[in-house]
């Protein structure tokens, strides 16, 4: 949700969500939703490039995902306003565990995205090396957003509330901690 709501507020042509299941009342208004790819994440992400370039053919596209609730507007909205777009084939976000909490395209295809993505480790301390090798192969001049911790374990979560302590993944982060014990 704190994702969501933040990308709501950063300047963009198009909010595309690309979701395994159905919306509910959380989605907020002037998202277009399309669903998620089969397959492994690399082929996922590849395949919600194509989806991207698909709705919008020259519009650049960034892919973010949800385990980062602690990105702030400011984050995005300065690197990739128009200004500093000039001349930036590609954005990445690395994340604290050698991942990568964001990615973006100036000129995504479905194609460039394939060679990018398919075949790269996911979830390993090498998973984003691999991928900047990749956009370096392929000529793109990238763009580096701040390193963020994207939340995979529970210290990883505690981190990231600490982090932001005022959003909606704290606030639900505390309410398990005050949860009664559930006997079993």
């Amino acid at each position: 949700m704190d994702t969501l709501h933040t990308l709501a507020t950063v300047p963009a042509g198009r909010r595309l969500l690309v979701l395994d299941g159905e919306p509910g009342r959380w989605l907020p208004p002037g998202w277009q939703v399309v669903p998620q790819s089969g397959g492994g994440l690399d082929a996922r992400l590849a395949a919600a490039f194509g989806h991207a370039a698909r709705l919008a053919p020259h519009a650049p596209a960034l892919l973010l995902g949800m385990d980062t609730p602690q990105v702030g507007a400011a984050t995005l909205a300065e690197p990739l306003s128009p200004v500093r777009r000039a001349g930036a084939d590609a954005w990445y976000g690395p994340a604290s565990d050698g991942g990568f909490w964001a990615l973006g395209l100036a000129r995504p295809t479905e194609d460039l995205a394939r060679r990018l993505l398919l075949g790269v480790p996911m979830s390993t301390p090498d998973t984003g090396r691999v991928l900047l090798d990749r956009l370096a192969a392929a000529g793109l001049a990238v763009r580096r957003l701040p390193e963020a911790t994207d939340v995979d374990t529970v210290e990883d979560a505690r981190l990231v509330a600490a982090q932001a302590p005022h959003s909606r993944f704290a606030a639900r982060l505390r309410s398990f901690r005050t949860a009664p014990e559930v006997a079993g």
